[in-house]
C-alpha cells in the first residue's frame, strides 16, 4: 500500500478561491474536486466545505472550517526553484494581491499562508559538512529578503 501525506489547509470561507490562485500559479495542476456542506452541518448549506487540488503532482485538501484557526509560520510551503526566473515567477505572483515580502526567501501570500521560494540547492549548500559554506550561504540569505541565486552561488563557491 503506497501511502501518501496530503496537506489539508483551514481557511475560513475562502477554499475555493484559494486553490483556483494556487493552481493558475503552479503547473501540472487542477482543481480535482469541490464538496459542500448539507444540512444541519457546521456552515450554512451549500457552502464549500473542501476542495481537493493538486500542485505539481503534490495533491491538497483545502477545508472551509470557520475563522477560529489561522496560517503561521511554524508550517510553510517550500518551492524549490531551479533558476532566480523560477525565483522571481513564484515570488511574484505568491504576493501579489495582497501577499507580504517577509525576509530569506519567505514570504505570506494573500490568504495569510507561508511560503519559501528557494534554490533547490540550497538543502546541499546549509546540510554541507563544510561548516564554512553553510555559514556563507546563511550570511547572504540572512541579508535577503527574496533569495538571489547568483549570490548565493558564489556564497556556496566561496567568494
Amino acid at each position: 500500500m503506497t501511502i501518501q501525506i496530503a496537506p489539508c489547509l483551514w481557511f475560513d470561507r475562502e477554499s475555493l478561491e484559494a486553490a483556483q490562485f494556487y493552481t493558475s500559479i503552479f503547473p501540472n495542476s487542477k482543481i480535482n474536486a469541490i464538496s459542500h456542506y448539507g444540512k444541519n452541518m457546521h456552515m450554512p448549506e451549500g457552502t464549500v466545505m473542501t476542495v481537493s487540488f493538486t500542485l505539481n503532482g503534490q495533491e491538497f485538501l483545502a477545508l472551509n472550517g470557520g475563522p477560529q484557526f489561522k496560517f503561521t509560520e511554524a508550517i510553510s510551503l517550500m518551492v524549490n526553484c531551479d533558476t532566480q526566473a523560477e525565483i522571481d515567477y513564484y515570488w511574484e505572483r505568491l504576493t501579489a494581491d495582497g501577499g507580504q515580502e517577509v525576509q530569506c526567501g519567505w514570504l505570506k501570500d494573500k490568504y495569510g499562508l507561508s511560503w519559501q521560494i528557494a534554490p533547490a540547492e540550497l538543502p546541499q549548500w546549509i546540510g554541507s559538512k563544510d561548516q564554512a559554506k553553510t555559514d556563507r550561504v546563511m550570511a547572504q540569505v540572512m541579508k535577503m529578503v527574496k533569495l538571489d541565486l547568483a549570490t548565493m552561488k558564489r556564497a556556496a563557491k566561496g567568494g
